[in-house]
């Protein structure tokens, strides 16, 4: 019984699209090189980095529009931006996708 209900609660952390946290050491050195950049304020490779990301997705905590920046993860090997980036929020959290938003996991620093 306990072993469906944890698979339960994995299944709806999934559909909700926040997998799980992830420590920023496990993260690739694209993506901790990008929190790197954030925090040093840039300058940013990318000119969409530091842009509004308005969650139409939905999978994170719904909050006013200008509360979450999206920041590109560079991918090596891809010929544009790719599907990874950090997503920063007003109060300091910060969220990797590698699948273009479909999910997140919240980095712990």
């Amino acid at each position: 019984m306990r072993a469906l209900a944890l698979a339960l609660l994995l299944a709806c952390g999934a559909a909700l699209g926040l997998s799980s946290d992830i420590a920023a050491s496990s993260l690739p050195p694209e993506a901790r090189q990008t929190i790197a950049l954030i925090k040093a304020g840039g300058p940013f490779p990318y000119s969409r980095d530091g842009v509004v990301f308005n969650n139409r997705e939905g999978q994170l905590a719904q909050k006013t529009r200008g509360y979450y920046h999206e920041y590109t993860v560079k991918t090596p090997g891809a010929r544009d931006r790719g599907a990874r980036r950090i997503i920063t929020g007003r109060e300091g959290e910060l969220y990797y996708t590698d699948d273009h938003y479909r999910t997140f996991r919240r980095v712990i620093e």
